[in-house]
């Protein structure tokens, strides 16, 4: 590899590692979450530990919305086991709770939440997800329903310090991999966006 390649490559390193000090610093400024504003429904994604669905819950016995959505349910998972592990009150659990088990990944989940959405009829969305976990999920939930209000309620990690996340390999790993993926998801969406914007225009 030559100068003008090493120079290149060197380049493309700090442009990244610039923007992963930005994506981290949105993620601490994310957390902790501000109260959020009632929503017609909330959409929690699973994963993680359990405190995004005892916040979800916590949400929803609050009246900051008339349904939640726990997307990404396990398979083999029964709805006793959820209520067991959210805290909620049965009644609310029962009533006010479905459970979406289509989901393996976040672009599942967006388009899970998206299908409960549009057949609830609901305009805006209260998400709550992992703190490291918002900024992509924002993304992809967005991306589906781009006419919703959507109001991110991150939950924070507790293996993981955003504050000095760079401290630990476990830490670092897992900011670098989420900015990664983050940066997979902006750029699908950026060819997508292209790709609508190249559609030739119908005359009406």
């Amino acid at each position: 590899m030559g100068v003008k390649g090493l120079a290149a490559l060197l380049a493309c390193l700090l442009i990244w590692a610039a923007g992963l000090l930005a994506f981290a610093d949105r993620v601490l400024r994310l957390t902790p979450a501000d109260m959020p504003a009632r929503a017609d429904g909330i959409v929690a994604l699973t994963g993680g530990s359990d405190l995004r669905l005892a916040a979800a819950t916590d949400l929803l016995e609050n009246g900051l919305g008339g349904r939640l959505l726990v997307s990404g349910v396990n398979l083999h998972a029964r709805r006793s086991d959820l209520w067991g592990v959210t805290g909620a009150a049965k009644p609310v659990f029962d009533c006010c709770v479905d459970l979406g088990y289509a989901a393996a990944d976040t672009i599942g989940n967006a388009r899970e939440a998206a299908e409960w959405t549009k057949a609830m009829g609901f305009k805006s969305l209260i998400l709550v997800t992992a703190d490291y976990h918002m900024p992509r999920a924002m993304l992809e939930l967005r991306a589906v329903l781009p006419d919703a209000a959507i109001t991110a309620y991150p939950v924070a990690t507790a293996e993981l310090d955003v504050r000095h996340w760079w401290q630990t390999s476990q830490g670092a790993r897992r900011m670098m991999l989420e900015y990664d993926k983050y940066l997979v998801a902006l750029t699908s969406a950026w060819f997508i966006g292209l790709g609508e914007s190249d559609k030739p225009v119908r005359p009406k």
